[in-house]
């Protein structure tokens, strides 16, 4: 697989990190055209990169999402960025994907002054009923069993044409929230200081603060919100009633509380179906 990496960025990226030094995650690569973000920073991961080091597109001919879901890039339309973290031992990837959620809710929140919020495990979506405006894919790099590396991916939508029309009534753009264009680079570059607090926390094992941040900006998806989610092919209603310490979702259904850590969670109240 070949990829061509612009060493050049784009004006509104490095006017941005002329405010704002990042450090090493200040080390973007820039790709006008990739398969995919993340296929690309896995790949420099393998060879040695550098806690830090991001890839942004353009666009992305085969952005992918959770569960396998195809993730709609369209030139100029979105931030398609993937972030190299080595986290170390102890840091499971739902965990990271939460402290990946909080840093880039607190930055378009922070820079944009829209209410964002978090939909568990990795939406950032806003209003009511829900409509989404981003998401975080984690993927792990390694030989065997080892985790090596953490390849964050976080797409969010920019503007309209970001989102195919037949999901129009349930996503929408960071532009179509405001009424203005935003700079993707200014965007880019707080998500990218959030992001390297977050990993900060992450090393020094403040599950804490992760989990306490992320119910900031998930509040409304917690104490006691209706859910319903599918399990062995059959309906399953329950109760969200909080996170634990490693990011699951707690559900209090029939009397007890269930742990869940994967699958397709939907608020009754919240949700678009």
């Amino acid at each position: 697989m070949v990829f061509v990496v612009n060493p050049i960025l784009p004006a509104d990226l490095t006017d941005a990190l002329a405010v704002t030094p990042l450090g090493a995650f200040g080390d973007i690569r820039y790709v006008p055209d990739v398969e995919s973000t993340n296929d690309l920073a896995l790949a420099l991961a393998a060879n040695g990169a550098a806690e830090g080091t991001s890839v942004l597109a353009d666009m992305q001919r085969a952005g992918r999402g959770r569960r396998g879901r195809t993730w709609f890039s369209p030139p100029g339309a979105g931030l398609y960025l993937s972030v190299i973290t080595r986290p170390g031992e102890g840091s499971s990837l739902s965990l990271i994907t939460l402290a990946a959620g909080v840093a880039a809710a607190h930055a378009i929140a922070t820079t944009t002054r829209l209410p964002i919020e978090l939909k568990w495990p990795n939406d950032l979506v806003i209003g009511r009923p829900w409509r989404k405006l981003g998401g975080i894919l984690c993927e792990s790099a390694g030989a065997g069993s080892r985790v090596d590396a953490v390849v964050i991916g976080i797409g969010v939508n920019l503007g309209h044409l970001a989102y195919p029309p037949d999901v129009a009534d349930r996503a929408t753009s960071i532009e179509a929230e405001l009424g203005r264009p935003v700079s993707r680079g200014v965007i880019a570059v707080a998500v990218l200081a959030a992001l390297r607090e977050a990993v900060g926390h992450l090393r020094a094992g403040d599950r804490a603060w992760i989990t306490a941040a992320w119910r900031g900006f998930g509040r409304a998806g917690l104490d006691g919100a209706p859910v319903h989610w599918q399990e062995g092919g059959v309906l399953q209603r329950g109760l969200a009633r909080d996170l634990d310490v490693d990011g699951a979702l707690l559900v209090e259904r029939q009397g007890r509380v269930d742990r869940l850590v994967a699958g397709e969670v939907l608020w009754d109240r919240l949700s678009r179906e």
